[in-house]
């Protein structure tokens, strides 16, 4: 499958294993101001007209890259809050390229804390842009009036957007409600992380060394700063580029959220990694839960004849888990294929012989990841979620009689809606009696975890949203 038909579909997919990502850069120094405000408009406005960021960032000038990704980021974290203020400013609709300049602006100024320019500067430059360019030349008069009426009326202007609940938690409507009814007592402190900063987690391979050691290495090497997090995870205290990172290319550490952490030992704690497994990584792009499962197994057991099959429905998502595996130095079965078309590869993958194991990564709404790909929530639709709980659905059901007697099914989501987790889970125990729900992590929400967890796969620290069920088929 792919994002995950799309893992995330509204986004790409999610940043674990994804070295480099995220918008910790900070708008570059060197590079005039107008020309990032100009370029991160014009990304605002593809994103709105239903690209994903990551694809428009792609197209950005190179040396432009690093300030408009972390431009964008923080206008889309206040995109709701920006368009409220835009439409109070100018009620009736301005062209999209002078909307988009206006609305990056607004989103970038209107909280007078933490604003990465001084106001009158950002008014300046964002002028500036809009005089540079044949297509918003003769409204930079507009634009320079809107912008100075904002400074002047600010504490009125965002009084009266309060009252709009997209302007306030920066969310459509849809998605507040929506988790309004899944969470009543935690909604606030949901949209609260989404609108927030990730932090960057690594997972140190086990093979390798471990996490304490590799913690002595960013000091002395680096010059960097974490914490422990999970088994083998690190959490730094800054984000720093994957070759600050000592042993990266040599494959000692990968980037990984502390969620996604969970998924390997949540399927293989308690089998016999000694013995011959055959495991499938369903959903696998780009690489990360395969290699962490690969070196959870190499750390134990050195000579397991672990043999893992990961699937993948677009190439060149399928190209990138060959990637991960080669900088990691480690092997699996890479087969493009859709993972729901069981006869497609189901026989090229193992001759047909059932799994000991089977992880399903399965493609969802990415509401758990909002704050890593803050273009979701705009990007997604209501109509969505039941579109992927049916795709989550058709996968449950294609995948589960290809898992032995006595085998473990672990189903996963970096969604929060429950929807796609808990309301899928227990509809699938209701239609299939010989599966058992074991003890499992269940939702897990955006931000640090709760003291006292009882599960101890929970981590601590800060990290996505997740959903996991682990599931044993009971013998006939």
């Amino acid at each position: 499958m792919s994002t995950q038909s799309n893992k995330s579909t509204a986004s790409s997919k999610r940043t674990q294993g994804k070295p480099g990502r995220g918008d910790a850069s900070p708008p570059h120094q060197g590079i005039a101001l107008w020309r990032q405000l100009d370029a991160t408009a014009q990304c605002l406005q593809a994103v709105r007209g239903g690209q994903s960021a990551t694809a428009v960032l792609g197209q950005v000038e190179q040396d432009l890259r690093p300030g408009v990704q972390a431009l964008l980021f923080q206008a889309l974290r206040q995109l709701g809050r920006a368009q409220a203020l835009r439409k109070a400013l100018a009620p009736r609709n301005p062209p999209p390229r002078v909307d988009n300049l206006l609305c990056t602006a607004l989103a970038l100024a209107w909280r007078e804390e933490g604003a990465p320019y001084p106001p009158f500067t950002l008014v300046s430059q964002t002028v500036e842009a809009a005089k540079r360019h044949a297509a918003t030349r003769g409204q930079a008069g507009f634009i320079n009036a809107c912008l100075r009426r904002f400074l002047r009326e600010r504490d009125a202007l965002v009084r009266a957007t309060d009252k709009d609940p997209v302007a306030q938690w920066n969310h459509p409507e849809w998605w507040i409600r929506r988790l309004q009814k899944d969470y009543p007592g935690h909604w606030q402190q949901i949209l609260l992380a989404n609108n927030a900063h990730a932090p960057m987690t690594l997972r140190v391979n086990q093979r390798h060394g471990t996490a304490e050691r590799y913690l002595m290495r960013l000091d002395e090497e680096a010059g960097l700063a974490g914490v422990r997090v999970g088994g083998v995870g690190i959490e730094l205290a800054q984000p720093a580029p994957v070759s600050r990172l000592p042993g990266f290319d040599a494959g000692d550490v990968s980037v990984q959220d502390a969620a996604a952490q969970l998924a390997a030992p949540l399927l293989l704690d308690g089998m016999d990694l000694s013995a011959p497994l055959q495991v499938l990584d369903a959903c696998a792009a780009p690489g990360g839960k395969t290699a962490h499962m690969l070196e959870m197994v190499g750390a134990s057991s050195p000579s397991s004849p672990l043999r893992v099959t990961a699937l993948e429905m677009d190439g060149e998502r399928a190209r990138r888990i060959g990637q991960t595996l080669e900088r990691l130095q480690l092997q699996a079965g890479v087969i493009v294929a859709d993972a729901a078309s069981v006869g497609d590869w189901w026989y090229k993958a193992n001759g047909g012989a059932m799994f000991d194991a089977i992880l399903l990564d399965a493609p969802c709404s990415a509401s758990g990841i909002v704050r890593r790909h803050p273009d979701a929530r705009w990007l997604r639709r209501e109509s969505d979620i039941a579109q992927l709980a049916r795709l989550q659905e058709r996968l449950l059901d294609a995948l589960w009689p290809l898992l032995k007697p006595g085998g473990r099914l672990l189903y996963c989501t970096c969604s929060v809606f429950h929807e796609e987790g808990q309301n899928q889970v227990k509809a699938f125990l209701s239609r299939n009696s010989h599966a058992q729900l074991l003890k499992s992590p269940g939702h897990l929400v955006p931000g640090h975890s709760a003291g006292g967890d009882k599960l101890r796969q929970n981590v601590n620290g800060d990290h996505d949203g997740f959903y996991y069920a682990l599931l044993q088929k009971l013998a006939a």
